[in-house]
């Protein structure tokens, strides 16, 4: 009796059961995709098939309702729609462009269908989807935010649909006051062609600025652009930084980011690549096959692949929860032979009036409450269908550097800057024992053909010597590399050539071409060259230098004593000389003390000692500081006396002093001595290389000095050279009127050889540097950039250096010969010996001619000829016995 009792307990259990919890019927759920999402496809049918096999615990089945149109355009996004509520699903999950959400609007709305897509338009439309949930966070705040982070205050802004326009309608509305942001552009592109020929304009009408690019448009034209843009051999890529509002960071980029590194790219991640949702999808996702589930088995996934997955995890969440809490929900739809919506399977589109869903609003309000974690990171709807707290990762892609985080952006906290992790990107191995070709240029001291010994047969590398060489060779030992070398083909170093297919010549041309792996030469860095090729690290620094004609040395003249001394200074000498006698004369003339009265027969005879000829010879003897045989005795001729002794004083000790300096030193006297000497005279012509860095260095320049040089040069096309000994050449035979613009090493190397004519003034114009150069994305750049900085620690560069330039110096004898040059020579002083000879000279024909014209007056007083007075007075000098023999004295005739 109690057996049965508990069987009969246990029937009832049953039928409850049966009557509660009903058989899981399939629930269809439609999607409808557009060509090109295969792997949308397989994501949605993916999960679909995870949850129809694998939850045990699953209160229903899910029939997937798939249907692919050929084109997004409205009239057949019309027509699935309605083929789609005609088999009677509960749900829809699509994705929304501008061309079709107006039609997805209208119909969801009409018939209450529950709409989920991967990705609504961001900005609002005049028509609300009110049973439409999008998976795609609104981030506009965010690229306001990385915008003000950058502190970009210009922006070039291009976008490829209405919603990108509406976008930027809706920042602007986000900034402040405090923030004033400039659109320079606003462009409408229609594919990455477009885009980049706009942007090619750009660059041509402005190459010097940075120019910071808002890039709104699909993943795919996103990452073509820039492909495009890193490809383009005339776009400045460094001075580009691109910020990608779509998430394109989620996309895989096949090349890989040694190829793009060399602009900066900023853009948004979705997904959370750490989490464990993803990783166990991932692990999973990796493992499909591809013939089966289409565009499956890879490590990576697109933003879409995951915003889709996550929407169909979000349907089956918020139908798992409905149906717990009412199982019986569905009941009627369910029942065989019975057909669903009040007599229908489906929805007649075409049948009036409208025929809504009737569990829609139920379905829509369940969505909406949903709160899981997904690839995506956290899910949660507001009242509209829009995410909320959500968190999206800010990527930034920089130069030689692997995608990294460096902030995390959410509706809630903001923009959360991240310490940044920079990952150096791979260089690829397997350069060892692998023979590169390395091109160069014929370039004293850097590249110069052997001198072989007799004898001696030189091959391959071993023709050349020079710095370059020694270099390669350095390189080559320090990678374990075989190089050959070879000159380039053109004798040039690199520069735009429109007439070149890839647009460039010289060693530069051939890098381009993979023509050459390695370019070792004296090729210096540019912006305009790094935009084509790669550099090391500078292994010689250097700048612009001013080459002259060394003038001829001045030697000191006749009269190189006077030089301590200005003209002026003399002439004020010689005046304070005349003054002070007057003065002294006159001071003698009005003091008593001066006088000397003398008493004889005659009378009283009075006597002054300065008169104007001793007061001459007074200044002079004092200024010569020797003695005098009279002395001023009156106080006002002595406070003379001392103040010009006190004057000679200091000016004999300043001649003195500078005199040494003067003999013994001989002087250049250049006529140019820096840049600024150039731009002021017109008399010296100067000019650069053709087709130079230098060339282009005057004229880009901003400074007013060198702008004014380059009209100079620019005006006067003569002044420009075709090679570096055209230039030299010019500087040497130009007596002096002409000026080289050339490198510093060029120039220090230059005058270090015969004929020692030449030299370098003034200081460098700017800094640069010579770099090994190599193609694009080369897998040996890095390795020849940690080989450049190791040897230029260890002091390998310094001695290369040191050998080509300054050991092998031609004029060295005679630089040593005059820094130790201190004695005097004959030439120095030769206008001491030219007074004193001219003095005696002058003392001769003084004394001749005051014996003639006392012979003269002896001759009237005597009454004899004046030949006779002059034989007296030549008697008289000889024997010292006037006028007479043996003591008589002639007194003439009677």
């Amino acid at each position: 009796m109690k057996g049965m009792f508990l069987l009969w307990k246990l029937l009832c259990f049953t039928c409850i059961l049966a009557l509660v919890r009903p058989v899981p019927e399939k629930i269809p759920i439609g999607a409808i995709f557009t060509p090109g999402t295969e792997e949308q496809q397989s994501a949605f049918k993916y999960i679909i098939h995870l949850h129809n096999t694998n939850d045990s615990q699953a209160r229903f089945k899910v029939e997937p309702v798939v249907e692919v149109l050929d084109s997004p355009d409205a009239f057949k996004m019309a027509r699935a729609l309605c083929s789609q509520l005609h088999r009677g699903i509960f749900t829809l999950l699509s994705s929304t462009s501008d061309s079709t959400y107006e039609t997805l609007a209208a119909y969801t709305n009409a018939f209450k269908l529950p709409f989920l897509s991967p990705s609504l338009p961001q900005a609002n439309y005049d028509r609300p989807m009110q049973y439409g949930i999008s998976m795609k966070p609104q981030y506009l705040k965010a690229i306001l935010d990385i915008i003000k982070y950058y502190n970009w205050k210009s922006i070039i802004y291009l976008y490829d649909s209405d919603d990108g326009l509406l976008k930027l309608q809706h920042i602007f509305e986000l900034t402040t006051d405090d923030y004033n942001l400039d659109v320079r552009i606003v462009k409408r592109i229609s594919n990455a062609t477009d885009a980049n020929a706009f942007l090619r304009e750009v660059e041509t009408s402005d190459p010097e600025s940075r120019k910071y690019v808002v890039l709104d448009c699909n993943a795919e034209n996103g990452k073509t652009i820039i492909v495009k843009h890193v490809h383009d051999i005339y776009m400045g890529r460094r001075n580009y930084h691109f910020l990608l509002t779509s998430l394109v960071m989620d996309e895989y980029w096949k090349s890989d980011v040694q190829e793009f590194g060399a602009i900066n790219i900023t853009g948004f991640r979705l997904i959370q690549s750490q989490s464990p949702e993803t990783l166990q999808f991932l692990s999973t996702w990796k493992t499909l096959n591809s013939s089966r589930w289409p565009g499956a088995g890879t490590e990576r996934i697109s933003a879409a692949v995951a915003l889709t997955y996550d929407g169909t995890k979000v349907i089956l969440d918020a139908y798992s929860r409905l149906l717990k809490k009412r199982p019986d929900i569905f009941r009627n739809n369910f029942r065989r032979g019975e057909v669903y919506n009040n007599g229908t399977k489906g929805i007649d589109c075409r049948k009036l009036p409208v025929t809504p869903w009737e569990h829609g609003d139920k379905i829509t309000h369940y969505i909406r409450k949903t709160d899981i974690r997904g690839i995506t990171g956290n899910i949660s709807f507001d009242d509209r269908g829009y995410r909320k707290n959500f968190t999206v990762d800010v990527i930034e892609m920089t130069m030689n550097t692997d995608m990294t985080k460096i902030a995390t952006w959410s509706d809630i906290s903001g923009l959360m800057l991240f310490p940044p992790k920079y990952k150096r990107t791979k260089v690829s191995v397997g350069v060892e024992n692998k023979t590169y070709i390395v091109t160069s240029i014929l370039e004293e001291p850097y590249l110069m053909y052997k001198k072989a010994e007799p004898g001696d047969i030189l091959e391959g590398n071993d023709v050349f010597e020079g710095y370059c060489k020694d270099l390669a060779d350095l390189i080559a030992e320090t990678l374990k590399i075989n190089y050959v070398l070879k000159l380039v083909n053109d004798s040039a170093y690199g520069g735009q050539d429109p007439n070149s297919p890839v647009g460039w010549n010289g060693m530069v041309g051939e890098l381009i071409r993979k023509e050459a792996d390695i370019a070792i030469a004296p090729l210096t860095i540019t912006s305009a060259r790094e935009r084509v090729i790669d550099f090391t690290k500078p292994f010689m620094s250097l700048g612009i230098s001013i080459m002259i004609k060394k003038p001829m040395k001045k030697k000191p003249g006749v009269f190189s004593f006077m030089n301590p001394l200005s003209e002026e200074i003399w002439m004020c000498i010689i005046f304070a000389y005349v003054g002070v006698s007057v003065v002294l004369f006159l001071v003698s003339r009005f003091s008593l003390q001066e006088w000397k009265y003398e008493e004889h027969f005659m009378g009283q005879n009075t006597s002054n000692d300065f008169s104007l000829y001793n007061s001459l010879w007074f200044s002079l003897g004092a200024f010569m500081q020797q003695g005098c045989d009279i002395c001023p005795r009156s106080i006002a001729g002595r406070i003379v006396g001392s103040v010009w002794w006190f004057f000679t004083l200091i000016i004999i000790s300043s001649y003195t002093a500078n005199l040494a300096a003067f003999l013994t030193v001989e002087r250049m006297v250049t006529p140019i001595n820096s840049a600024d000497d150039l731009a002021k005279q017109t008399e010296v012509e100067y000019g650069t290389l053709m087709y130079s860095s230098t060339q282009e260095f005057f004229r880009r320049s901003k400074i007013s000095v060198y702008s004014r040089m380059w009209d100079f040069m620019n005006s006067r096309k003569h002044v420009f050279v075709q090679s570096y000994e055209e230039g030299i050449r010019r500087v040497r035979e130009s007596k002096g009127k002409y000026a080289f613009l050339i490198e510093s090493t060029k120039n220090d190397y230059i005058n270090e050889r015969q004929p020692c004519d030449t030299m370098k003034v003034g200081r460098n114009l700017d800094a640069k540097g010579y770099g090994v150069a190599t193609p694009l994305g080369s897998n040996i750049r890095d390795l020849l950039n940690l080989a450049v900085l190791s040897m230029k620690e260890k002091g390998d560069l310094a001695r290369l250096e040191n050998k080509w330039w300054y050991d092998r110096s031609e004029c060295k004898n005679g630089d040593s010969k005059e820094s130790t040059q201190n004695e005097l020579t004959l030439s120095n002083v030769a206008g001491c010996f030219y007074i004193l000879i001219g003095g005696l000279i002058l003392a001769m024909i003084v004394a001749l001619m005051e014996f003639c014209y006392k012979a003269r007056i002896e001759a009237r007083r005597s009454k004899m000829s004046l030949l006779d007075a002059m034989k007296s007075k030549v008697r008289m000098s000889i024997t010292g016995e006037p006028n007479g023999e043996n003591g008589r004295v002639r007194t003439g005739s009677v």
